[in-house]
Order: C-alpha cells, then structure tokens, then sequence
C-alpha cells in the first residue's frame, strides 16, 4: 500500500482478522492499526498474532483513527454509531461491512455529515480471495477512493458499484454465491458415496474440479461460461448425459429463482433499519 493511514476496527469478528490479516501481511505497519472489542479474548488474539493496538472503548480507538471501520452485526450497529455520534467525525473516513443498511441510516445514525464507503466483503477474504463490493454516495477525493481500493485489495479483488442497489448483485453473485457452491458440491458428494466412492477421495476429486474451473473462468476471460462448457461436452458424451439432467431439471431457472429471492431478501433486510 501507499497510503498507510491510522485505521480503528470497531468490531473485532472474523472479518476484521481476516482484514487486518491481509494488512498486515502487505506491508501495512501493526503500529498503525487499532481495534476496540467488547471481548477481551478476541482483541488479545489480535495483538498477539499481528501486534496491533487494542483498547476496550471504542471512543479511544476512535480519536486515535483517520479510519473507522465499522465491524459489527447490523442489530448493533445504531448502537454503536450513536455512541460514536458524541465524537467529530467531520474528517474522518467511515467504512462499513455491514449488511442490510443502507448508506442514509448512518447519516441519521451519527447525526453529522460522514465520508462513508459501504463495503461488501464474503468470507473468501480469510484465503486472501475476497470479492468485495464498494459503494459511496458521496464523491469521494482521489486520495480516500484509492486508500479504499488498496485496503480491500489486501483480502483480494474489488468492485465498485455506482448504485446502492448493485450492493445487493454483489450479494448474490459473490457473497450469498459462496454457499451455493457448497452446496453443490455437497450434492455431489453424496452422489458419490451413493456410488462406493471413498467420501475423502470424493472430496478430494470434487474440490480440485471446482478449483480448476474457476481457474479455467479465470484465465479464459475471453470465452464464456457456455462457452467453456461446450468446449467439454461432447455430444452423446458422459458430461452430456450429466448435462441433460440438469437441463431436464431445469436448473438455470432454479438459479435464476435463487438469485432473485437472494437479492428480494436483501431488499427486505434494508426496510428493517
């Protein structure tokens, strides 16, 4: 990174490890990272591994801050930005990884004008594989924008949306996405133990396929999905027997159905703040 500004987690989950982690491991100095956490356990694991700062009192990690990044589960968050509204964060730059609220409630929230950043990290970012989904609705200054994109680039790739709602698309294709894979290949290894195969060879097998395909998408950003598939599947084939089933099944609507409860639920999610 080229901007190594003091930065306060509020919040000190999975998602803040898995950040700080990344920091850290960039080159980003532990001196300049602080996080507050009601949990002593989990703040002392934190300076134990990366030797950061750590304080219980958000107020003092605050001040310290020209950075806050707001770690906790959306129930909480009023509560936390209220309190922190007592403060002057007129020139501090707010990032949030919260789900469900919208960029207007922290406004009310805090009760002052803020820089905020809403970002949409999934739980990849523990690998260093984050897709992160960022999203401003003020014009933010070339300095914060680019301090944004290296902070979220340490857990992996970005992109930013121009509408709040393309929030919600990054849910379902990348955040909410990682389950569906899962379950996937949780079809398929029950498929395969229905068969004799060794559970942990099916695994095995499974994970290595997933992993290979992703890379093919990856490294063939000039062909597409369908592409790529038929590019596998010969007719009269093995895969084109597999292939059928699911089309029989009619998978691609199934998706498509999931894909739209996923994003009517995120909508709903952001009526209850």
């Amino acid at each position: 990174m080229t901007q190594y500004r003091r930065i306060a987690f509020i919040g000190a989950g999975n998602m803040t490890r898995a950040i700080i982690s990344g920091m850290v491991s960039s080159g980003y100095p532990a001196d300049k990272i602080y996080a507050s956490n009601p949990s002593q356990g989990k703040l002392d694991d934190l300076a134990a591994d990366f030797g950061i700062n750590i304080n219980n009192h958000n107020h003092a990690v605050t001040q310290a801050a020209e950075v806050i990044v707001l770690s906790v589960k959306p129930q909480l968050m009023e509560k936390v930005c209220t309190d922190l509204a007592q403060l002057d964060l007129s020139q501090k730059l707010v990032i949030t990884i919260a789900a469900g609220i919208e960029a207007h409630r922290y406004q009310d929230y805090f009760g002052q004008p803020i820089k905020l950043v809403r970002s949409m990290p999934n739980t990849p970012a523990q690998l260093g594989l984050a897709l992160t989904g960022l999203y401003s609705a003020q014009q933010l200054n070339d300095e914060d924008t680019g301090y944004c994109n290296e902070l979220m680039s340490a857990i992996g790739k970005i992109t930013w949306v121009e509408q709040e709602q393309g929030l919600n698309h990054v849910i379902a294709c990348a955040g909410s996405s990682v389950a569906y894979f899962f379950l996937f290949a949780d079809a398929m290894q029950q498929s395969a133990a229905k068969m004799g195969c060794d559970p942990e060879q099916a695994r095995s097998m499974i994970q290595q396929a997933m992993l290979g395909a992703a890379q093919m998408l990856s490294h063939n950003s000039d062909l597409s999905a369908e592409q790529l598939r038929l590019n596998v599947t010969s007719k009269g084939g093995t895969t084109h027997a597999a292939i059928e089933r699911f089309q029989q099944g009619e998978l691609e609507t199934l998706v498509d159905q999931a894909m739209q409860d996923c994003v009517a639920r995120a909508e709903e999610m952001a009526k209850q703040f």
